[in-house]
């Protein structure tokens, strides 16, 4: 996967290229930025032994990458078979980490999502 633009400078600031991806249980990748994932490895470590499940999707796929000289990251195989990514992408960024769509999924997940109710938690959201 090719590193947008417009992310690889504060990605090489933040974290010289390391990223660590994994699984998300919405069925798309995480990608961290590798302080980010020390936080949140840290964290579900931390998790009690009723999670320990979660903590083998979070902890036993994670997979650390690095921004190579023409800034793209190797995802392996075995991560882009479980968020069915194929061919083209989306790379959202959500705050301490980003999100790796197969486009395809990305766009049936977000119109599922939106044809939802607004959840209570957004209902009194200023926009």
């Amino acid at each position: 996967m090719a590193v947008p633009a417009r992310h690889r400078d504060a990605l090489q600031a933040l974290c010289s290229g390391q990223l660590t991806i994994t699984k998300h249980p919405d069925g798309c990748l995480m990608v961290f930025p590798r302080p980010a994932w020390e936080t949140f490895r840290d964290k579900v470590a931390s998790l009690p032994m009723s999670a320990s499940g979660w903590k083998r999707v979070f902890l036993g796929n994670a997979m650390d990458v690095e921004v190579d000289s023409a800034a793209r990251v190797l995802v392996s195989p075995e991560l882009r078979a479980a968020a069915g990514i194929t061919k083209d992408v989306m790379l959202l960024g959500m705050g301490s980490h980003f999100e790796l769509w197969d486009a395809e999924r990305h766009a049936a997940h977000e119109a599922e999502v939106m044809a939802q109710p607004m959840p209570a938690a957004l209902q009194d959201f200023t926009f």
